[in-house]
């Protein structure tokens, strides 16, 4: 549906999320995926969706002088923002454990910010998804991060893996933003952007 109003357009997903990719797929959209690295830092006077705003807008700046009349750049970051604070992607077992300790029994936001870039318009969206976990006990945290690994992803756990099964007991918000995109606000927004390039 969205794909044919799109059929004159070259989506471009700079992601080498395998999560934002299937997303993509689901939403049925024809794309190309072209990665450029960009260093993930920002002002620390930045706080909560400024920081992931900001981030998903610096990933499209590689892009902007290469960009054709019909080409739709998509950018995007998540930050998980607990206690004032952005939590990243751990670094080693020892951070994911820490950054998962400091989770449990509280109520966390996860943050996705989306950049829409065309050669003429820009706009960037963000998605606030309010996650609670139960209290999570060490022998619980270890075991999940020894199986599953969580280095990739920021706040050192993927909702739709083991510790989202066990772990998460309350949800306000988008579940697919917590996974790494607001996939509503993606279709909205590229079913409008189609009318403007």
């Amino acid at each position: 549906m969205l794909n044919e109003k799109l059929k004159h357009h070259r989506i471009i997903l700079a992601s080498g999320s395998p999560r934002r990719q299937a997303f993509f797929k689901n939403l049925g959209l024809d794309f190309e995926i072209i990665l450029k690295p960009v260093k993930e830092e920002y002002p620390p006077r930045l706080t909560h969706f400024e920081i992931s705003n900001y981030l998903a807008q610096l990933k499209a700046l590689p892009f902007k002088d290469k960009l054709n009349n019909k080409d739709i750049l998509i950018t995007s970051d998540t930050i998980v923002w607990h206690d004032n604070k952005a939590l990243g992607k751990p670094k080693d077992k020892d951070e994911a454990f820490s950054i998962l300790k400091s989770l449990s029994n509280t109520t966390h936001e996860v943050i996705t910010s989306v950049c829409f870039t065309t050669k003429t318009y820009e706009k960037t969206l963000h998605a606030i998804t309010k996650v609670r976990f139960k209290d999570l006990t060490d022998d619980e945290i270890t075991y999940y991060i020894n199986t599953y690994k969580p280095f990739d992803k920021a706040g050192a756990y993927g909702i739709q893996e083991w510790i989202g099964q066990i772990g998460v007991t309350k949800l306000e918000g988008s579940y697919f933003n917590v996974m790494g995109l607001p996939t509503h606000l993606v279709y909205k927004t590229l079913n409008d952007i189609v009318d403007i390039v």
